[in-house]
């Protein structure tokens, strides 16, 4: 069980510092931190989390990751189903947890977007379905690769969180505006449980495209890169 329990506490970080810093800083009044410092978060849980229980589960905190290291061959399927349920685990505790801590606040009337993920009327910058499929599709590939790549047994020893972290942070850069970022089916359903509405009802997107490019660039490293 320590496995599992570490995918909880990581994917619970994951969603508790990207998501909350997206709900209490990004718009903080003349101080806030706004896109930079949101991605900068997601790339801080992960490369924290990686170095902190990484080395019990490996570090997935992320539906997709264990998916595309399942089809890469990195990963038992006989764990993928137990990782997913303790990841959704951990996202629905953080985003319970932040949903305490904003309905506190004085005037509290709703969470609003509560950081959740949309496309259409719902994406930051109003980018289509099909923008939103498309970019969540590609970056959650080049993710994939990152990851498979980094924590191959030829890349340097310890820099994999840097390179994950940072690769984390160059995607919420990108498509922020597009789709508030998912790559991530736990940290994209945990929010639209407490968005409610339409964000709820969209949330098949943001499984589906991160679920398929993760497994696309399992296959990609399987066949081009491993016996290189």
């Amino acid at each position: 069980m320590k496995k599992y329990f570490a995918e909880l506490f990581g994917t619970f970080w994951l969603v508790f510092g990207g998501c909350g810093s997206a709900i209490f800083a990004a718009g903080f009044p003349e101080l806030g931190i706004g896109f930079v410092g949101v991605s900068l978060a997601f790339g801080f849980t992960v490369l924290t989390m990686a170095y902190a229980v990484g080395h019990i589960s490996g570090g997935h905190f992320n539906p997709a990751v264990s998916f595309g290291l399942w089809a890469g061959g990195k990963f038992s399927t006989k764990e993928l189903i137990p990782y997913i349920i303790f990841q959704l685990i951990g996202a629905i505790l953080a985003a319970a947890v932040l949903f305490l801590i904003v309905s506190g606040k004085s005037g509290f009337e709703s969470v609003g977007g509560f950081a959740a993920n949309g496309y259409g009327a719902l994406s930051p910058d109003k980018y289509s379905m099909q923008s939103a499929f498309i970019a969540e599709f590609i970056l959650t590939l080049f993710f994939l690769l990152i990851i498979l790549g980094s924590t191959n047994e030829r890349a340097p020893k310890g820099f994999a969180p840097i390179a994950i972290g940072l690769g984390l942070t160059l995607i919420h850069l990108i498509s922020i505006p597009i789709t508030n970022t998912s790559v991530n089916p736990a940290r994209s359903m945990s929010q639209a449980l407490f968005a409610g509405g339409e964000y709820l009802t969209q949330s098949w997107l943001f499984w589906v495209a991160p679920i398929a490019g993760a497994l696309v660039a399992g296959c990609i490293h399987r066949v081009l890169f491993e016996n290189e």
